[in-house]
């Protein structure tokens, strides 16, 4: 099985280590756009050209499945980028788990960049799913950004402003941007232990692995590792390392310097 995570930078760690848990035999092809990063603060049309251009990559290296890894990618691009691959290649977007945080009602906060916050495509799932639960959409400037420089300092400024802007004993705090579950405890930190948390790495992890099986695609893998940045093959980034989702899926000898084709 190969299983390829596109993302604008290392918010595709937490899919990415949640596919090893389950298949560590997987082939895994993380492509990225350190590039262009971040995708945030780009136009919709501007997100969706960086967004096919990290696909394609991908694409190239054959995988069995296609995750965007990106909640800004998915909001903006998913269409296009099934458009263009599917069938051949099932493509699993990432989707913000308001659902699930809303089921127990109550307060409930998502988190996420300033291109999602209050978008068409958020404000539809808060209608669908959102039933009595009242929800509140808190932007986060500058948090993905600095997660993927692994830039501290920063993410704890970006991180403050938005819990000063969550409201108190919120039941639920949705990380509506992949980036922000690799600093979950620091934002646990900064909101307190009341709210449950919702992230969304481990359905789409599973859900990738159902797609490879229901279309009887599924080839042996060796649970090797393959990284392009902006279509680049380059070894993980030493700010991916900081993180133990980056740690859980690759030891330094196990990132490949040449591409693996089945």
């Amino acid at each position: 099985m190969k299983i390829a995570l596109m993302d604008s930078g290392i918010g595709l760690l937490a899919a990415a280590a949640a596919l090893r848990e389950l298949r560590p035999d997987a082939d895994l092809v993380l492509s990225s756009d350190p590039d262009g990063m971040p995708w945030g603060p780009r136009t919709p049309e501007d997100v969706t050209a960086h967004a096919l251009a990290v696909a394609r990559a991908a694409a190239a290296e054959g995988p069995d499945a296609l995750i965007v890894a990106c909640n800004t990618a998915s909001v903006h691009a998913l269409e296009a980028i099934r458009a263009e691959l599917e069938p051949e290649i099932p493509v699993v977007g990432t989707v913000p788990a308001i659902k699930p945080a809303a089921a127990g009602g109550g307060s409930v906060a998502i988190w996420a960049t300033p291109a999602t916050t209050g978008s068409p495509y958020q404000s539809g799932l808060i209608d669908e799913f959102g039933g009595a639960a009242e929800i509140v959409e808190v932007a986060c400037p500058g948090l993905a950004d600095a997660v993927d420089r692994a830039d501290q300092p920063a993410v704890s400024r970006a991180v403050a402003d938005a819990a000063s802007r969550t409201p108190e004993r919120v039941r639920a705090l949705v990380l509506g941007c992949t980036h922000y579950e690799l600093v979950a405890d620091q934002i646990r930190a900064a909101v307190g232990a009341g709210p449950v948390f919702f992230g969304s790495a481990g359905a789409v992890a599973a859900q990738a692995v159902r797609r490879v099986a229901a279309g009887a695609r599924e080839r042996q893998g060796g649970g090797r590792l393959l990284v392009l940045r902006s279509g680049r093959v380059e070894p993980l980034p030493p700010e991916a390392l900081r993180y133990p989702a980056g740690r859980a899926i690759a030891a330094e000898d196990s990132v490949v310097a040449a591409r693996v084709r089945h």
